[in-house]
């Protein structure tokens, strides 16, 4: 079981190092997993909690190019995902946003406009991105823990160095902000967030929004 805050302030976090999103079916989540492409960097443990609407996070891909985007879109609407945002061209580049069977919210996008190359099964970085009610509380919280920020823009978004042998990274946003740009309502989510984070501190806790993190170690989920 999760611990509270004030226990878990003396428990060193130093990194995420796995993502384990929790379904209800976890054979039909595993080939969902393995044909949209992401199977490697996810475990799977079975849950029946009630959990509706947004759940307060959204996993993303950073790609190499608009037609790698569409690749991953078009793999995940095959696999049985529903489109949230339909991919097109941003100021901020090109993506779009699904949903998988299970509920989780993925983001696919790309700093380039367009390609300069082939498109790919390649992801350049994997990174959960949580909607928090206060960005600066929850980055001093993690920072307590021993997380290292990479970059910050004020009480809007925060970002971790990830650690050394994790290919994830974790950042934070605000929640109606994330709600929004995911194009889903911010306060229509009801339940478990469906996730639990692994870390290398060597007690479970959860984080000021209610994002449960046990030690990787013991926790053994089911490996897609």
């Amino acid at each position: 079981m999760a611990t509270n805050a004030s226990t878990a302030a003396h428990t060193p976090l130093a990194s995420l190092s796995s993502v384990t999103l929790e379904v209800a079916d976890v054979e039909a989540a595993r080939r969902f997993y393995r044909a949209f492409g992401v199977e490697t960097f996810l475990h799977l443990g079975e849950s029946d909690a009630p959990t509706t609407g947004f759940r307060g996070f959204t996993l993303a891909l950073t790609v190499s190019g608009p037609a790698t985007v569409d690749g991953f879109v078009g793999a995940a609407l095959d696999a049985g995902a529903t489109v949230l945002k339909p991919a097109t061209k941003s100021l901020w580049g090109y993506g779009g946003v699904v949903r998988a069977p299970d509920g989780t919210i993925w983001k696919i996008a790309t700093s380039e406009k367009k390609d300069t190359g082939p498109a790919t099964r390649e992801i350049d970085e994997f990174v959960l991105l949580i909607g928090v009610e206060n960005v600066k509380a929850t980055k001093e919280f993690y920072v307590g823990r021993g997380l290292s920020v990479a970059k910050s823009f004020g009480g809007k978004y925060a970002e971790f160095t990830p650690g050394h042998s994790s290919p994830i990274k974790l950042a934070l946003y605000k929640r109606r902000a994330l709600a929004k740009d995911l194009g889903v309502a911010a306060d229509e989510g009801t339940g478990s967030h469906g996730i639990v984070l692994g870390g290398t501190a060597d007690a479970a806790f959860t984080d000021l929004d209610g994002f449960a993190w046990e030690p990787a170690a013991s926790h053994a989920p089911t490996r897609l």
